[in-house]
């Protein structure tokens, strides 16, 4: 455990707590853990009530896992600044096979060769994604059409009308070739649907590809190497 606090005071003053998210959970049911548990352990050092800010910066997406970072009390102001920062990823990219959400939450709907692949094509081509580019994001997303969620829309089968915005890919490194998988590290600028660059780099191969795996590793300074379960976080707060 690396995350060290000296009393559960400092979580009313502000802190900023980095998390380890686990799969299968949203950021905001990590966000209500987190808050459940602070002031839980609030009450037994008070009676009075307790009123606390609680937030996070940059959303995971529940099939994704690792670094969310809980910001408490007056840190809740940092949290604009903390989601634009460069945030790194490590991802497993299938090759060959699509789905409509770019990722496991769906099923495949397409099927290509991936015997022309070799390692060095791979290469080659994660180069041209780097820099600045417009993207698609994925119809199964989060994004803001008319008010509603894309994948509201998604899920019933209906029509949406998606628009390209800008990001920037500062770094892009294959880390694995195991065909069918990838394994690739990104360095990217916030808004970055890594679900779509999957989808594009299988593009770019003559093939397809989804998504199977996604951990974030790092957002500005702060790096799962300094995280806490949600576990871990729970008997810290046992010692205060």
């Amino acid at each position: 455990m690396n995350f060290v606090i000296g009393s559960a005071e400092e979580f009313k003053t502000g802190t900023i707590i980095p998390i380890y998210k686990p799969y299968d959970w949203t950021s905001f049911d990590v966000v209500r853990k987190v808050k459940n548990l602070i002031i839980k352990k609030l009450r037994e050092k008070s009676d009075e009530k307790i009123k606390l800010k609680v937030g996070h910066a940059g959303t995971l997406d529940p099939l994704a896992e690792g670094l969310v970072l809980v910001c408490t009390g007056k840190a809740t102001k940092k949290i604009q600044e903390l989601q634009d920062a460069p945030k790194e990823y490590i991802t497993t990219i299938v090759l060959g096979k699509t789905t409509p959400s770019f990722d496991l939450e769906t099923q495949y709907d397409q099927e290509f060769p991936i015997s022309h692949i070799t390692e060095k094509f791979v290469q080659d081509s994660l180069i041209h994604f780097l820099g600045e580019q417009e993207q698609m994001p994925p119809v199964y997303s989060a994004k803001n059409i008319n008010g509603k969620r894309a994948y509201s829309f998604a899920h019933k089968g209906e029509d949406v009308e998606m628009r390209p915005h800008n990001i920037t890919i500062f770094e892009i490194e294959l880390l694995r070739f195991t065909l069918p998988e990838i394994e690739i590290r990104i360095v990217c600028s916030k808004g970055t649907y890594i679900r779509s660059l999957a989808h594009d780099i299988g593009k770019s191969l003559n093939s397809g590809g989804h998504l199977v795996k996604l951990i974030r590793t790092r957002i500005g300074n702060y790096n799962t190497d300094f995280s806490v379960t949600l576990n871990d976080f729970e008997k810290i707060l046992s010692t205060l």
